[in-house]
């Protein structure tokens, strides 16, 4: 997985994630990972994805500029959406403390049912059933190199992933019979 700068700063979160193998959210190191023929994740919410409140769950946010479109296209990989239903409820955001989080250089900080009332207790997760379906493969490979640089086929793939991911979360939520199990 791509993953932001704040992950790679934080002690024990940096040496996790890299042990996980998880890699810097720039354009770069995406392009270098599927030039070896790696798969590479990317979370094209961003923190905006993370910080929202419980009431705005599976409601998808704006996808950034549309870096992982555009890296898509010149490596000419296809990209494939993937819903996941259950991660939402694993920490229900009631508030956010912006001062806190302005202070720790942080997004946002969270203030769940749990956390950070029971203090590291409260930073254990809910156990909530999980449900991740991968999408069409959406192809790039018809596409010119130079295409990633056209802001208009951005915004359409872009659209395009969103929509379908989006779709596919009504779908399970629908078909969801609980949160737990």
């Amino acid at each position: 997985l791509l993953a932001a700068d704040l992950v790679f700063m934080l002690p024990v979160v940096n040496e996790l994630a890299r042990k996980l193998g998880h890699t810097l959210a720039c354009a770069e190191d995406a392009a270098r990972l599927l030039e070896q023929g790696e798969l590479v994740g990317v979370m094209p919410e961003g923190f905006k994805g993370l910080g929202k409140p419980f009431a705005d769950r599976y409601k998808l946010q704006r996808f950034g500029r549309g870096g992982f479109v555009s890296t898509a296209l010149r490596a000419g990989t296809p990209i494939v959406p993937c819903s996941i239903v259950g991660a939402e409820e694993i920490y229900p955001m009631i508030g956010n403390a912006k001062t806190v989080a302005r202070l720790l250089g942080f997004p946002y900080f969270p203030l769940t049912p749990t956390f950070p009332w029971l203090g590291p207790l409260g930073a254990i997760p809910l156990p909530t059933k999980w449900t991740i379906q991968f999408g069409e493969p959406i192809p790039t490979d018809g596409y010119p190199p130079e295409a990633a640089e056209d802001p208009m086929l951005m915004f359409n793939l872009t659209d395009q992933v969103r929509e379908q991911i989006q779709h596919t979360l009504y779908k399970l939520l629908v078909q969801r019979r609980s949160v737990f199990f």
